[in-house]
């Protein structure tokens, strides 16, 4: 059963793409496609939504996203920057009209000083929209991190999409 917060945003974020004619696609790392399939779970949703690539390790970053790998290198998988790149390259290689990427650290291992467990970067990428990228940390399990991630993407693309 979906949260009703996470449905809310799921029917405004679909009115929106409808509303604008827009087609969408995902670049999920530590959502593992939750995203996803929070978006499929809604009927009809193939006028909109085009696809997704789940790139867990960073090879698949690169190779299937157009990640470079200079930039893995200097800022890491969980950056900015590496989520613009895979905005970008997700509507590259999906040929939508806006994408949002996610990349972070769910847990319960894998965090750092700089970026503890729960540091989880967005981006979004479209016309209208200035490839805007942004880094939140949240609390919790692994999948409460994900789930929050999920809530946010939403938020942040309809966020962006009202500009």
């Amino acid at each position: 059963m979906m949260n009703p917060q996470t449905e809310k945003l799921l029917l405004e974020l679909l009115q929106l793409l409808r509303t604008r004619k827009f087609t969408i696609g995902f670049a999920e790392s530590c959502t593992g496609g939750l995203l996803s399939a929070t978006l499929a779970s809604q009927a009809g949703v193939s006028d909109v939504f085009k696809g997704s690539v789940v790139s867990y390790a960073n090879e698949a970053k690169m190779d299937l996203l157009g990640v470079q790998a200079s930039t893995l290198k200097a800022e890491g998988a969980v950056s900015e920057a590496v989520a613009r790149q895979m905005a970008q390259g997700t509507r590259k290689q999906l040929k939508v009209d806006v994408s949002v990427a996610i990349t972070g650290i769910a847990g319960p291992t894998g965090g750092t000083p700089d970026k503890p467990v729960g540091t989880v970067c967005f981006a979004v990428a479209g016309p209208g929209v200035a490839e805007v990228a942004q880094r939140k940390q949240f609390s919790g399990n692994r999948s409460e991190v994900q789930e929050a991630s999920v809530r946010f993407a939403l938020e942040y693309l309809i966020l962006n999409l009202k500009i």
